[in-house]
């Protein structure tokens, strides 16, 4: 695998020097940050068991990002995601204030 080929998330971790550490705190990024995501931008009212399985199928998916995320920026744009999202939830706050 050539270090030219890896995404910027994967070479700040260094996960090609402890690879199976470096890859769980890969997973767990991805997987808090598309919790965070989903939360921010699509998350309704939802009953408690079908909140579990909406985390759970987030989850599962998070296992696929991490291996994608290896070669193309999938931490770089769930971290850009979290932050136009977080600045929509901000704004929409501060707007609806205003107008009250």
């Amino acid at each position: 695998m050539s270090v030219d080929q890896l995404s910027f998330a994967v070479e700040l971790l260094r996960v090609e020097e402890n690879p199976e550490t470096r890859m769980w705190i890969l997973y767990g990024i991805i997987t808090v940050l598309s919790i965070i995501a989903y939360k921010l931008g699509f998350a309704i009212k939802l009953p408690l068991l079908k909140s579990i399985i909406v985390y759970i199928f987030l989850i599962l998916g998070s296992t696929i990002l991490t291996f994608l995320a290896i070669f193309l920026p999938i931490t770089e744009a769930l971290v850009l995601t979290v932050v136009v999202l977080s600045i929509y939830h901000i704004r929409r706050r501060w707007t609806s204030k205003e107008e009250t």
